[in-house]
């Protein structure tokens, strides 16, 4: 939505920015009587962390299984408030938010699975070491029990970022982008269909591809666009 992003309370007059806190009450006295100073811009993203240290500590107690459920409501929560239109620019889709979807997948197999092997189990921690700290595995170092859930993953991920490009585009018109934008959302509902049931690797693919299209609207450079196309063709 399109919101005012700078603020001043009219209680003791403090400026501050929305797109940093999220919230019109102001940090300086809490009064909640505050207006906003600029134009409208488009905003999509919201103030979110993510914390899995207390995940990491229950699988070293092997007892993540029954934590399970709380893990996967802060991952749906976290990628519930991230955005890649901060105050009318574009951002990137970034490796934390691909990782907090991959690993809201997988721990819900987990959540399920009976005897989980010693690789899989290290992948998941690979996962839980990595979110918070915006990494995740390589295509390569996918556990096969989990390559659905990566695929799933990303084909959701993407998904997102591509609703947040068509809504800058609203305002920023570009009918070529636009384009390969929709064949990006039709290479997602195939990955769907399988239930990501895909490699690693065409997963991967289907994330450059929108990183290039990003690329090319943020800054310009035809290459990344025609990169995107051989991607996708």
């Amino acid at each position: 939505m399109k919101i005012r992003g700078q603020r001043e309370c009219q209680s003791c007059g403090h400026r501050w920015s929305y797109y940093e806190t999220g919230s019109v009450a102001c940090p300086a006295c809490e009064s909640l009587r505050s207006v906003g100073v600029d134009e409208r811009r488009l905003h999509t993203d919201s103030p979110a962390t993510l914390d899995l240290s207390p995940y990491r500590t229950a699988w070293a107690e092997d007892r993540l299984a029954d934590a399970a459920d709380d893990c996967k409501s802060d991952l749906r929560e976290y990628v519930r408030k991230r955005g890649f239109v901060d105050g009318g620019s574009l951002r990137p889709i970034d490796d934390a938010f691909l990782a907090a979807h991959e690993l809201l997948q997988v721990m819900d197999l987990y959540g399920r699975a009976r005897n989980p092997s010693d690789d899989d189990e290290r992948y998941l921690l690979a996962l839980l070491r990595g979110v918070d700290e915006g990494e995740r595995p390589a295509p390569e170092a996918v556990s096969p029990a989990w390559t659905e859930a990566r695929g799933l993953a990303y084909a959701n991920a993407v998904d997102d970022y591509r609703r947040d490009v068509n809504q800058w585009l609203d305002d920023h018109p570009d009918p070529e982008a636009r384009r390969t934008l929709g064949t990006v959302h039709e290479r997602v509902k195939r990955v769907r269909a399988l239930q990501g049931d895909v490699s690693p690797t065409e997963a991967e693919s289907l994330v450059r591809a929108a990183r290039e299209v990003g690329r090319y609207l943020m800054e310009g450079e035809e290459s990344a666009l025609a990169a995107a196309h051989e991607r996708l063709a």
